[in-house]
């Protein structure tokens, strides 16, 4: 079994979700008492926050830089960064080390192609929504156009996430409100709906929208479990 490197605390909230379905992926794989082997760095997401919203993207590469070196000096075999939204940095990250990123939006693309989506909404922070990196990798790897909400359902969105869900807050307020969100995506032609940031999927599920969902969180997870249990090519 290979050894998985997760970058977490972007919240604790989803990265403990990470924790727990990528150990139950290989133990349901494997059977018995096994467990995926980790290693994490966990970083305190009240200064990726600060720095996120002053738009100080040199310093939040530092940091990412810095923790995907400490995974890959423990022996980590690939990097999972456990957000969406710093998948941004990921060029930077994979400049910087000599191990795979199991890239987030590449688990989502395959998901969507598989159920023959071309046309998806996305939801996510506003650097998710409004900047290209996400959009255009769906697009260029997977020929999938994503379709973000309107500027006040961009901010709904993005203020719950910030405000409620990486403090571990649902309520059936903001779950209401992310309906409406969805449901206008669906009337602009998206045949499903990316849950790109790994906090979404603790307030709505697929019960929420008429089109499927895409949670990248347990997608995400499953392709770090395939990963894991994939044995390296020539062994």
């Amino acid at each position: 079994m290979r050894t998985i490197g997760l970058i977490g605390g972007m919240s604790w909230e989803s990265s403990a979700l990470y924790y727990r379905l990528v150990n139950e992926g290989v133990r349901d794989a494997l059977g018995g008492q096994h467990s995926a082997r980790l290693v994490m760095v966990s970083l305190d997401f009240a200064d990726i926050a600060r720095l996120q919203h002053v738009g100080d993207w040199p310093a939040l590469e530092r940091e990412m830089v810095a923790a995907a070196r400490t995974l890959e000096r423990a022996g980590a075999q690939a990097i999972v960064l456990c957000t969406n939204t710093m998948h941004l940095l990921a060029p930077a990250m994979e400049e910087a080390t000599a191990i795979p990123l199991l890239h987030i939006a590449d688990a989502a693309g395959e998901a969507l192609a598989a159920a023959g989506i071309v046309h998806a909404g996305l939801l996510g922070t506003a650097f998710t929504m409004e900047q290209a990196f996400y959009r255009d990798r769906l697009a260029s790897r997977w020929g999938i156009e994503t379709i973000v909400p309107d500027a006040a359902d961009r901010l709904t969105v993005h203020r719950i996430i910030y405000d409620e869900l990486v403090r571990g807050v649902v309520t059936d307020a903001s779950r209401l409100a992310y309906r409406d969100v969805m449901a206008r995506l669906v009337a602009r032609g998206s045949g499903g709906i990316v849950l790109g940031c790994t906090e979404i999927g603790l307030l709505v599920d697929a019960g929420d929208a008429a089109v499927p969902l895409f949670d990248t969180t347990p997608l995400h997870a499953a392709a770090a479990v395939r990963f894991a249990l994939t044995p390296p090519t020539g062994t």
